[in-house]
């Protein structure tokens, strides 16, 4: 596979989680059916409800698997627009406080809102760093009109951790539900749902080491019960469909598996982040690091290079076996510059040169050197496509 740099995309599958799952896949029966099958597959279930609900602070109860954090997200925030639609009339007004650097799930969901519901968004402003602005948002929730709050818990992008304690504590003083976007962050980060109080929050199998179509809403027992986007058998608290139990029991494994790597590898984790920050920077000092270079998760690195555009330092460190991302988005097959570096106040040609670098608990002091050695060589060569393709312009 090469070196993988690429763990905020999606981590790949442990052993342990491989064998957990395959033995859940032999369990033949829907959960929901009656007979021995499906009772056993219920049992599978529900024991893994539970082991998720343990690992992140939550009752069982609480806990709603999905097909994956996007599914999650748009139940969140459409389920919280039509419960209030449901409770106040299809014409009432509604409004959801987000900022432009979400992930998105998030932001197209709220524009889907915005044009098919009538839903205002409230934008709320990041700093340089991808960090909400609490101030800003205390301003949003003075005008009376929010429906939802919704934030990551750290920028998918350029890592930066949110102030979400301090955001639940202002929606809540204006009893305004809060959503998390859990789903980059909680594999490098603890969480505890019980205790940061939040409504709402969104969480993805693959990105931990699990099977990708598996996820879950974490909906708190006093939140309003979400409207569900699908409809057709009520297997859970607002969602209908048949529910997977080999991929909740390989969820479940995966988060213990990532949890006690946290727990042994944290310190080294950020050690050899830190190293690759170091020495990139070292051989390529033009490069900017973007995102809080303090509060940041401990398995990110996120640079611009400029002069370079990012889709050619990913094609050139892929020539090297090395797997990265630009952290932009393609739309319909047309590139972007980063939209969360733009909401930073970063110039869209400093934007068009991003790179991220994510590191897991399998990654080696050797990958990392092997990075930095070949970075010189990457850049010199994207900096000549760049100046060549200027000058064809």
């Amino acid at each position: 596979m090469g070196i993988y740099l690429d763990h905020q995309a999606t981590s790949p599958m442990p052993l342990a989680v491989r064998e957990a799952y395959l033995e859940a896949l032999e369990v033949v029966g829907n959960p929901s059916a009656l007979h021995q099958g499906g009772r056993s597959a219920r049992a599978l279930l529900e024991g893994a409800r539970e082991r998720v609900a343990a690992l992140v602070g939550a009752h069982p109860v609480e806990v709603v698997f999905t097909s994956g954090g996007t599914e999650a997200i748009n139940t969140a925030l459409k389920g919280s627009v039509w419960a209030h639609h449901r409770t106040h009339g299809p014409a009432s007004h509604t409004a959801i406080a987000a900022t432009l650097a979400e992930h998105h799930a998030t932001l197209d969901a709220i524009n889907w809102l915005r044009e098919q519901e009538g839903t205002h968004w409230r934008e709320v402003v990041v700093n340089s760093d991808a960090v909400m602005d609490v101030s800003s948002l205390e301003h949003v929730l003075s005008a009376g009109d929010i429906t939802v709050v919704t934030t990551l818990l750290a920028n998918n992008e350029v890592g930066s951790r949110q102030p979400v304690e301090s955001i639940v504590a202002l929606s809540k003083a204006k009893n305004v539900p809060v959503h998390v976007d859990a789903v980059s962050a909680f594999g490098y980060h603890s969480v505890n749902f019980r205790e940061l109080g939040a409504d709402l929050m969104s969480l993805s199998a693959h990105k931990v080491g699990g099977p990708v179509g598996t996820g879950a809403l974490l909906i708190s027992r006093t939140a309003k019960d979400m409207q569900a986007l699908h409809h057709g058998g009520n297997q859970q608290r607002s969602r209908s469909g048949t529910m997977d139990a080999a991929g909740a029991i390989a969820f479940a494994t995966a988060l213990e598996v990532r949890a006690l790597d946290r727990e042994q590898g944290q310190d080294r984790l950020m050690a050899l982040r830190d190293r690759l920050w170091e020495g990139l920077l070292a051989v390529a000092p033009q490069c900017v690091v973007r995102g809080s270079h303090d509060e940041r998760l401990p398995g990110n690195l996120h640079l611009t290079v400029p002069g370079c555009t990012g889709d050619v330092l990913l094609y050139l460190l892929d020539e090297h076996g090395i797997h990265a991302s630009t952290g932009s988005a393609c739309q319909a097959g047309v590139a972007e510059p980063s939209h969360v570096l733009l909401a930073m106040g970063v110039p869209a040609e400093e934007a068009w040169g991003a790179i991220r670098l994510t590191l897991s608990y399998t990654t080696t002091a050797e990958d990392v050197e092997r990075v930095i050695s070949v970075f010189p060589d990457v850049v010199e060569r994207a900096t000549k496509a760049g100046l060549a393709m200027k000058a064809r312009r």
